[in-house]
């Protein structure tokens, strides 16, 4: 029995999410901790009973995007805000910080924890020792809508969400402990709800699905129960993420950069599989590049959630060979056969344990195979799948850097220029130069493409890896000339003991 490779892969991802999402019961159980410290806060006798404390999540619990921790001894963080009715004329970060500790506190000792809340940079860490595995993490906050609203219009930018940004304390800073209007920002309502926004579609189609199934009113379909093709990639991103670099937590992707560039991609797509491709694809059309990388926050285009890219440049190259590795992998699962051995080359990707949980769904012989999952026409679209450009020759396991440079030669010398600018004039030597920091010794690979009606003519697509022949550098240089008009790249491989370590990914080169 044949089976469409898209239903497949839907059904495949669909479960590799099931197996990563929170389950409902841990949801309930976070969801009652964090009202029985509400209540604790609103009870009589609390010191901040009268400023209306209000404590609701923010982060990936609200956005429906947690993933199960990749051990069983790590836990969920649940983020979490507690916000008073205080205003900055009232209290400095300090006094507010100390309030809320006083109050989390009692609460532990009150609930006989075995542990006593800690205290954080912004937040108060409440840890359960009860099998629970998750702890809160509580950000004291008090309302700035006002303030901030009146910021944004001195600086021109307006904002739909600017009524719901809340002042959140930092011990770290200098005016921590005394009375000041300058206190760090935040907006994780607002941000919840431009999330929301941009899978509002999905998000109401399903919703509406799920209620006709059950027989019930929309308003009886909790909305943490609708996840969206756009919360279920985000999960899928996290996971890859937390895979890949789980040697290197300290320079991983943070998940606010990726649920927002993957909100920005997402089109509302109606399933996993083409949510996940095309965010893939669009993800990177989102980071600006001024003087600095920027990834705006969307309800405060002040702030940039890529800001330590400009102070740490191995963050900013890390995203990209991650994102560059997920690729890769999609392609990689695209290309079989068959859904078993899809979930064999995802391994490395998401980890053995959740790739056999996911695959206990599927036969282990049978129906799981199909010719429909033919080679090539489900590959990643995009303006280098063309058919002439021949695959990776070994297994590509980014663990290091590696950039391409492009230099060309005119009657005054030898000029830089970068990846896909302005088209160069034909018949220029082109010299292109790689950088990397895998520990020699290792081999260099090329992969020059052409594209267009000229280099076809003449019979010159080009598209194989090729071995560098240069010497003095290790390989590391390549000579190309402009004969054809059209778009072209070359793309640079390290690679040591049968593996790819790096890979630069595409320098375009236009010729006009």
């Amino acid at each position: 029995m044949n089976y469409d490779l898209k239903s497949q892969l839907n059904k495949f991802f669909r479960h590799l999410v099931e197996s990563l999402d929170i389950s409902e019961n841990h949801y309930k159980q976070a969801e009652e901790r964090y009202q029985a410290v509400s209540k604790w806060l609103g009870r009589d006798e609390s010191r901040v009973a009268s400023f209306d404390p209000e404590i609701y999540p923010q982060g990936s619990f609200r956005l429906g995007t947690v993933i199960k921790p990749i051990s069983d001894a790590e836990e969920y963080d649940i983020d979490l805000v507690c916000e008073l009715g205080l205003s900055k004329d009232q209290v400095s970060q300090k006094q507010l910080k100390e309030l809320v500790g006083y109050e989390i506190k009692g609460y532990a000792r009150a609930n006989n924890m075995k542990s006593h809340p800690e205290e954080g940079r912004r937040c108060w860490t409440v840890n359960y020792a009860d099998g629970a595995q998750f702890h809160m993490d509580i950000l004291p906050a008090i309302p700035d809508g006002s303030s901030f609203k009146l910021l944004l219009e001195s600086r021109g930018y307006s904002n739909d969400w600017t009524d719901q940004a809340i002042a959140i304390t930092d011990n770290t800073l200098p005016n921590y402990s005394w009375l000041d209007t300058d206190w760090p920002r935040s907006n994780p309502r607002g941000y919840a709800e431009w999330f929301k926004l941009q899978m509002k579609i999905q998000f109401e189609t399903m919703r509406m699905a799920m209620a006709e199934s059950f027989r019930v009113s929309i308003e009886d379909i909790p909305e943490y129960r609708v996840k969206t093709p756009l919360q279920r990639a985000i999960q899928i991103l996290k996971r890859h993420r937390d895979i890949m670099f789980a040697h290197d937590t300290k320079h991983k992707p943070i998940s606010i950069i990726i649920t927002t560039l993957a909100a920005h991609a997402y089109n509302n797509e109606p399933d996993i599989l083409e949510a996940l491709i095309n965010i893939v694809n669009g993800m990177p059309h989102y980071i600006k590049k001024y003087d600095a990388y920027w990834v705006s926050n969307p309800v405060n285009p002040l702030e940039n959630f890529a800001d330590k890219w400009n102070e740490y440049p191995q963050k900013e190259r890390n995203f990209k060979r991650w994102l560059q590795q997920v690729n890769d992998d999609l392609n990689a699962a695209l290309r079989q056969r068959d859904v078993r051995a899809v979930g064999d080359t995802l391994k490395s990707g998401f980890g053995e344990k959740v790739i056999n949980e996911t695959m206990k769904n599927f036969p282990s012989s049978g129906t799981s195979n199909t010719s429909a999952l033919v080679i090539g026409k489900s590959r990643l679209p995009s303006r280098f799948n063309v058919p002439h450009r021949q695959a990776p020759l070994w297994p590509v396991k980014r663990q290091y850097s590696l950039s391409v440079s492009g230099r060309y030669k005119n009657r005054n010398g030898w000029h830089s220029f970068k990846s896909d600018s302005r088209p160069l004039p034909k018949n220029r030597e082109l010299l292109f130069s790689a950088k990397t920091d895998v520990p020699k010794p290792f081999n260099v690979y090329w992969q020059v493409v052409n594209t267009g009606e000229q280099s076809r003519r003449a019979n010159d697509l080009r598209g194989k890896i090729f071995q560098s022949t240069t010497a003095g550098v290790g390989g590391l240089t390549q000579n190309e000339s402009t004969k054809y008009r059209g778009m072209h790249w070359i793309e640079c491989f390290i690679v040591r003991n049968g593996v790819c370590l790096a890979r630069s990914g595409e320098f375009v080169v236009n010729i006009e």
